[in-house]
């Protein structure tokens, strides 16, 4: 017996030791990806500050373009920028958490729910173009609302809407069976679990979702340029149903179609640094709540 337990623990040494190579292994390639990205991200940030940073002044961030868009500013594009985006995250955001409580809390698994699920994760996979040409017939076309805020914003939901339902759901599954169980055993109802134990306990998670989808809102063009964004307007949108200029569709009018783009290359620049600023600055302000959040769940 003991010389077959030594001959087994023998053995299994070389596996551990293994284990223990192909984990560092792993380790090291996802170190290295993380390390790539962060690479590409300071290389991009830096290339656009180089080549942008002399447009920057309180000119060009507070006043609208003149001069066939050669001169001035881009005052009317962030104000674009800004409504499209927290539109359709107050759009997207309410409709993406009550489905993923649908799905986790409620649905009975089964063939519905994986076709549910499929369509959803099929949706996430759909070129944005897609849903531009979408929103285009369905929101501008049949609904009737024009070239819009309300129906761009609508279209950027519906793009966000996939990222959400998957965060949100994965952050649902999170939160331990035992918190439900203690609080029906309490004597509170489903609902009044979800809404006072569960929701609460998965809302970090839930604003990470909302955060991937407001930086995907705010930084597509194909989707607004069929339904909410116009080569030029001087006004800022005092209704919903107003036509705005937008950040990234206002990069691409430069950069494309300008009436003279070499001329405009720092403007092109500096409006590019100026959505990525806006984006990061929105995403911090989440991610500063939701560090918030998690604080106050641990204390």
């Amino acid at each position: 017996m003991k010389r077959t337990r030594a001959a087994s623990t023998g053995k299994g040494y070389p596996l551990s030791h293994a284990r223990k190579t192909i984990q560092k292994i792993i380790f090291s390639l996802l170190r290295v990806a993380a390390a790539i990205n962060g690479v590409a991200l300071l290389v991009l940030v830096f290339f656009l500050v180089k080549n942008g940073w002399c447009a920057i002044n309180w000119t060009f961030l507070t006043q609208a373009p003149t001069d066939s868009m050669t001169q001035g500013g881009i005052l009317p594009c962030i104000v674009g920028t800004l409504c499209l985006s927290l539109g359709a995250i107050a759009i997207a955001l309410p409709i993406g958490v009550a489905s993923a409580i649908y799905l986790h809390e409620y649905a009975r698994p089964g063939r519905l729910v994986r076709v549910i699920r499929l369509g959803i994760n099929n949706l996430a996979g759909v070129p944005s173009v897609v849903f531009g040409l979408f929103g285009l017939a369905f929101f501008v076309t049949w609904l009737h609302f024009g070239v819009s805020i309300l129906a761009g914003a609508l279209t950027l939901g519906a793009l966000s809407l996939p990222v959400i339902i998957g965060a949100s759901e994965e952050a649902l599954r999170t939160v331990p069976q035992t918190y439900r169980e203690a609080s029906l055993a309490l004597g509170a109802t489903k609902w009044q679990t979800i809404y006072k134990v569960v929701l609460p306990a998965a809302l970090p998670g839930i604003l990470t979702g909302a955060i991937l989808g407001l930086s995907r809102a705010a930084g597509e063009t194909a989707p607004i340029m069929f339904t909410a964004a116009v080569f030029y307007t001087p006004q800022l949108p005092t209704s919903v149903f107003d036509e705005i200029m937008a950040l990234p569709y206002h990069i691409y009018v430069l950069a494309t179609a300008g009436t003279e783009i070499e001329a405009t290359r720092h403007l092109q620049y500096g409006t590019a640094l100026v959505l990525i600023i806006l984006v990061l600055g929105m995403n911090l302000i989440a991610i500063i709540y939701r560090s918030r959040l998690r604080r106050r769940m641990h204390l």
